[in-house]
């Protein structure tokens, strides 16, 4: 066969192509040109590379070529997702989310007095924000069925954290301007994030870390509303499982039979209409009217016998009216100011990822797009607003978001609804809750935090990435052994150390030759695939940075030493080239080049020809930059393996 290989190559001109010109070597093969990335300055570069971090979705292309009325009116609708819908909005539409906005409503009253109590709050602080931020939240968000509301994860983190340093009973002044200023932070942080477009902070909450997080978070909650379902009065204040449990055992005296006997008819009753609705998810209602029911027939239990119920805790006096302003008792100074902040910004980031979360399932299915940053916005603008009228954290509810789409809801006023109906309840109806009893709310915590409890997900987790199920469970254990806010840390640190594993030790593999084919592939999984002679293939999986560029050196030197091992044990063709595959090598720094520039010189100096096949563009351009590709030769760079197995085999066949 006729060879001729004429390759011109011009590392130093300015133009943007690498020039390789050479008739088909064999049958079918043709040698590609190798080009350069479009020349660009640094301002461009930059530029380009900011707008992929903080701006992946264009979210200015609607304005393009549009008058300033249509601008201006575009510009409404982006910062007040009301103006999208609200101009097409009917009364069909508002039939439907009367509907859902009530029976989420129902959910909402006996939930807000719950969750408050969880978070060592007044009850009526739980209504307060059941009030005000699901109406900001209707305006501001772009969701049309998150239910907005307190939620058990946050209010568990807020009171674990803020009464491991003052005490909601001896300081209840302060422990109330605590949280209302850690609401601040928490709504300032999330406003923050998705003004600046810093949302994948929150990403570093994996899917593993939350599983165990919430699990061992509904543990704990749960194990906590022992003090209410016994009825003991002395109850410790620690949230680990050892010390919960040790104040039970140690308070058996004050156990009351009528207390748990009243508990646990009603647990039972809660759990039952909750497994009802989730076999039959067209019976919702069951499980969404079940809590306020509870409460209404507990309410009129210990009135009817309250004077053989005289051992059953009750909630006691509520003060009706509308949120009384709470910016006065912000505080931004003092001593307690670094535990406002912290709690702030962990709970702020619990809520987010839970209130995104929801709102994107739920959008995905009914076939419509819910702007993260913009959710970021409304949550943390709501909260803000919240801190300054007797509110703490809110966002998305996944229980209340459930409720209002199975109930129908279409767009945010269903939230507009149940803010109304919590304001009737706040005006006219708060003497009635004089006589609920405290062990109905333990029971309506309980229920709704044992959802959180997902095995199956651990299980998951096992089969596919032991290293995820890991972080689960540190995660789960951290919270129950040791405090929450330091469960959650172990589990990102687990987290983060799993990113510094695959950074750091990159995969790394050898490829072979599908019979028949130009494709190359793992030899240790096809089995169809083998070696060519004198060749080894190998593929680089991720960036080479600094912080693996030593551990590829070695780890490729090993691959040939393997090589040359094997070779001799199966009396093959001597080892003469080395192609590195770097399809899949998306960046390289300097120190990466260095490895390049090492490793050429050390197989050099062995008779042993370096090659590298496929580099994407930025890497192409650094190497080119750098001067590297001046010492590979005629013969060191293709575009595919294929390419250059065909071609750099012609060459020694053309040989004498």
């Amino acid at each position: 066969m006729g060879v001729n290989s004429n390759r011109v190559e011009d590392f130093s001109s300015q133009e943007t192509t690498l020039r390789i010109t050479t008739e088909s070597i064999v049958p079918g093969m043709e040698i590609h040109n190798v080009c350069l990335p479009p020349k660009k300055t640094t301002l461009q570069k930059l530029k380009q590379r900011l707008g992929e971090i903080f701006f992946p979705d264009d979210p200015l292309y609607r304005f393009k070529n549009q008058t300033w009325c249509k601008k201006l009116l575009l510009g409404l609708q982006f910062l007040f997702p009301i103006f999208q819908w609200g101009p097409e909005y009917s009364l069909r539409l508002l039939r439907s989310d009367i509907i859902s906005g009530l029976t989420i409503a129902s959910l909402a009253i006996p939930q807000g007095i719950s969750y408050a109590k969880l978070a060592n709050l007044p009850p009526i602080v739980g209504l307060y924000s059941s009030f005000v931020p699901p109406l900001i939240y209707s305006i501001l968000g772009s969701s049309r069925h998150l239910g907005v509301g307190p939620v058990s994860i946050a209010s568990l983190v807020m009171g674990s954290m803020l009464s491991e340093t003052v005490s909601p009973h001896d300081e209840p002044i302060l422990y109330l301007k605590l949280a209302f200023t850690a609401t601040f932070f928490a709504g300032l942080f999330q406003a923050s994030l998705g003004f600046l477009r810093l949302g994948f902070v929150i990403d570093f909450l994996s899917k593993a870390t939350l599983v165990g997080f919430m699990a061992g978070a509904a543990v704990i909650v749960s194990l906590q509303q022992l003090k209410g379902l016994l009825g003991i009065v002395h109850f410790t204040t620690k949230m680990q499982f050892i010390p919960v449990i040790s104040s039970v055992f140690n308070h058996r005296d004050e156990w009351s039979w009528q207390t748990i006997v009243l508990g646990i008819s009603f647990l039972v009753f809660l759990l039952t209409s909750r497994h009802i609705s989730m076999k039959r998810p067209k019976l919702f209602w069951v499980s969404a009217a079940a809590p306020l029911t509870s409460v209404i027939l507990s309410t009129i239990l210990v009135l009817c016998f309250k004077l053989k119920t005289h051992k059953i805790s009750i909630i006691g006096y509520l003060p009706k009216g509308l949120n009384p302003p709470s910016a006065n008792m912000l505080s931004f100074s003092g001593p307690d100011l670094a535990l406002a902040i912290k709690t702030g910004i962990v709970t702020g980031i619990l809520s987010l990822t839970e209130g995104i979360a929801v709102g994107r399932t739920f959008a995905a299915l009914k076939n419509y797009q819910v702007d993260g940053n913009k959710e970021m916005m409304a949550i943390g603008l709501m909260n803000m607003a919240g801190s300054c009228s007797s509110c703490y954290v809110t966002t998305g509810s996944f229980s209340r978001s459930a409720v209002n789409y199975n109930a129908g809801a279409q767009t945010a006023v269903s939230n507009i609804i149940m803010a109304t109906a919590v304001l009737v309840t706040l005006l006219f109806l708060m003497p009635l809750f004089y006589y609920t009893p405290n062990v109905i709310l333990g029971a309506i915590i309980v229920t709704a935090v044992i959802g959180l409890i997902d095995y199956q997900a651990a299980y998951r987790l096992w089969k596919v990435d032991k290293l995820d199920f890991l972080a689960c469970m540190c995660s789960f254990f951290g919270v129950l052994f040791i405090s929450v806010p330091s469960g959650l840390g172990i589990a990102v640190g687990v987290s983060v150390f799993k990113i510094l594993l695959h950074v750091t030790r990159p995969n790394t593999l050898i490829m072979g030759n599908i019979r028949g084919t130009n494709v190359y592939q793992c030899l240790g999984r096809y089995k169809e695939a083998s070696r060519i002679p004198s060749f080894l293939v190998l593929a680089i999986e991720s960036p080479i940075y600094f912080a693996n560029s030593t551990y590829l050196q070695e780890r490729i030197l090993r691959w040939i030493r393997e090589e040359e091992d094997w070779i001799k044990a199966n009396n093959e063709d001597t080892l003469k080239c080395v192609i590195l595959d770097m399809t899949a090598v998306t960046a390289i720094d300097t120190s990466g080049i260095d490895l390049v520039c090492e490793l050429r010189k050390m197989l050099e100096k062995r008779s042993f020809q370096l090659v590298l096949a496929n580099p994407v563009g930025s890497v192409m351009e650094k190497l080119h930059q750098s001067k590297t590709l001046d010492s590979f030769g005629l013969n060191g760079i293709y575009l595919t393996v294929g390419e250059a197995v065909a071609d750099i085999s012609a060459l020694w066949k053309s040989q004498p």
